[in-house]
């Protein structure tokens, strides 16, 4: 029989199927054509981008020019733009506003044929240390409140290139995604005085069946009512509910648990587009007890339907438990 299974934070529900429950195999991942197309993200066409905010790079070499490991540009169809004010207006019972905001792309690596797949960890705590350095400049900025950080890789996850790349939206409202799990996290803490992340992340330990990787300050796992098939979370062992203020061993233990992480979902499903979408606090909200960043991966498997978009469901035919299992026995 299905089971139902309510998320602790957002108070959703998740229809499991357990008697119709897949393997990895049951998946195909359908990998589409290389695009025939002069990237803009490689090495040697700086030109064809918008000039960079910020990059990695080796020394002596110049801006907008070849010689980076990690570049960011603004985004050249940005669904928010930096310049203005906010201006908010009503008309009767409708609010509207400027669309002013900040929409940049973190090229993540100057060569197009790389990803998490052969990643260093080295690389990916460059791309980290990139995210958090792009995070404190635009927190800075009282027009936005919320900074959401977000990578989609291949055609179904939403990447318009293959080049690997990751996206940054500052917004001038906090996502309704973002306030229901904030207001949960709230709604928990004072009922119990406890964080609600940090008491999921203590009993995934205590029971390990849904722990796919963990080191000293982090650990992934599959939610207990994942919605999606393989869905997997990072979060620090430690409470912290700003992703913008991890530094220093942080950043190195942070890159080593995604390289695993990835590496094993990659393995798993056979390089399957995916999402992952940094969940941190607001910019402007005071949410130090009761809130807990952490980074929610999602292998796009299957196809969000009628049912989904009616009801507010999602059907996941992988059980969690089984699926922290597939991934853990698949060495990356």
């Amino acid at each position: 029989m299905p089971q139902l299974r309510k998320d602790p934070v957002t108070k959703r529900w998740v229809i499991i199927l357990h008697e119709q429950a897949k393997k990895p195999s049951d998946f195909h991942t359908v990998h589409p054509k290389k695009q025939k197309i002069k990237c803009p993200f490689c090495a040697g066409n700086e030109a064809l981008t918008t000039p960079e905010v910020m990059s990695y790079r080796a020394p002596e070499t110049l801006p907008n020019q070849a010689g980076w490991e990690v570049r960011v540009i603004p985004n050249k169809y940005p669904a928010l733009e930096i310049e203005g004010e906010l201006d908010r207006t009503g008309i009767g019972v409708y609010d509207m506003m400027n669309g002013v905001g900040a929409h940049e792309v973190i090229i993540e690596s100057p060569n197009h044929e790389d990803g998490f797949h052969n990643y260093s960890v080295e690389q990916i705590a460059r791309i980290i240390r990139t995210y958090t350095d792009r995070y404190r400049d635009l927190r800075r900025d009282r027009r936005f409140r919320y900074i959401l950080i977000f990578k989609n890789h291949g055609s179904a996850a939403g990447a318009s290139l293959d080049h690997p790349h990751s996206q940054l939206i500052a917004t001038p409202i906090i996502p309704k995604r973002a306030m229901e799990e904030v207001e949960g996290a709230k709604r928990y803490y004072y009922y119990k005085e406890r964080c609600v992340f940090c008491d999921i992340i203590r009993q995934e330990l205590s029971s390990g069946e849904r722990i796919v990787h963990e080191n000293e300050q982090f650990v992934a796992f599959a939610p207990f009512a994942s919605r999606f098939p393989f869905e997997t979370w990072i979060a620090p062992k430690e409470h912290r509910d700003s992703f913008g203020d991890i530094e220093g061993n942080e950043i190195e233990a942070l890159a080593s648990i995604m390289h695993s992480t990835l590496r094993k979902l990659i393995k798993t499903l056979d390089d399957p587009p995916f999402n992952y979408i940094i969940h941190t606090s607001p910019c402007d909200e005071h949410c130090t007890e009761y809130f807990h960043w952490h980074i929610e991966i999602m292998p796009r498997l299957t196809k969000v339907a009628g049912f989904e978009w009616g009801s507010g469901f999602y059907i996941n035919p992988v059980v969690p438990e089984q699926a922290a299992r597939f991934l853990v026995e698949n060495k990356e």
